[in-house]
């Protein structure tokens, strides 16, 4: 071997600390992550692929499972817009108790989610203050749904606006740019790859989402049941491969989810 060779070997070869670092995260990632979910994904498959794709299109699965991902995927899109103009009042208005506003964003992170769904079914439930009975219906569902969820597109949108220079648009202004030709040149694509991975994060959320739904849903099969629920119940009905291949479709989904979020950023940093 050339002293050449051995010398781009050295180059190449990591520090002690960086090695072992790495190493850490790797087997803790393992342990925590990768081990739980390939197990998920092995026991999915404990039947062949024909009692995988039986176990997902029951009745009561399939139905679990369609109203869990369009739920959720009208849940991020009004989340996109709705987290977006909340980040945007937080960022660049000023009003009385702006601080304690600020602080109920995160409450759903705070709240255990058996909490937040035995609020709303105070709130919105039979015996509502307000007049208004959502429980037990898809409506009720969705409404827990953007409760847990909200603060993921907050939280993501509202650091980029921080940071976000004015001068570009104080500069837009002084060229002649109306209000909205600012916001859709300069602002929007800016804020966009933040958006893009809040609703991600969102919808991801939505679809694994159990305590906020169990009680305001009421847990009606075919109607008001969600694909966590369905799980919990194919569990207490000892059928673990059935469970095991529902978990897996929605990891799957959420998978897709974040992969095609993630290549919309690279193509719209690609584009400019």
């Amino acid at each position: 071997m050339t002293a050449t060779a051995v010398r781009g070997r050295a180059r190449t070869r990591f520090p002690t600390g960086t090695a072992l670092g790495l190493g850490s995260a790797v087997l803790y990632l393992s342990l925590i992550v990768l081990i739980p979910l390939a197990f998920v994904a092995w026991k999915s498959l404990e039947e062949g692929p024909g009692g995988f794709w039986a176990s997902v299109t029951t009745p009561d699965a399939w139905a679990a499972l369609t109203l869990t991902i369009g739920a959720s995927i009208l849940v991020a899109l009004i989340n996109l817009v709705m987290g977006t103009l909340i980040a945007w009042v937080l960022v660049r208005d000023r009003f009385p108790g702006k601080g304690v506003v600020d602080t109920l964003i995160d409450l759903p992170f705070a709240l255990p989610t058996i909490v937040a769904g035995l609020v709303l079914l105070a709130l919105y439930g039979p015996d509502s203050p307000l007049g208004v009975n959502l429980a037990y219906t898809r409506a009720g569902v969705v409404l827990a749904l953007l409760f847990v969820t909200l603060p993921f597109v907050v939280r993501t949108v509202q650091p980029v606006l921080i940071e976000l220079d004015q001068d570009m648009e104080q500069a837009a202004a002084s060229l002649g740019a109306s209000n909205l030709q600012t916001f859709r040149r300069i602002i929007l694509p800016n804020l966009m790859p933040a958006m893009l991975s809040g609703m991600a994060l969102a919808f991801t959320r939505s679809i694994a989402e159990f305590g906020s739904t169990v009680l305001i849903s009421g847990n009606l099969p075919f109607k008001t049941q969600v694909a966590a629920v369905n799980i919990f119940s194919q569990i207490e009905g000892d059928n673990l491969s059935g469970a095991a291949a529902i978990s897996t479709l929605l990891l799957i989904v959420a998978l897709v989810a974040l992969i095609a979020v993630d290549l919309l950023q690279r193509w719209g940093r690609h584009r400019g």
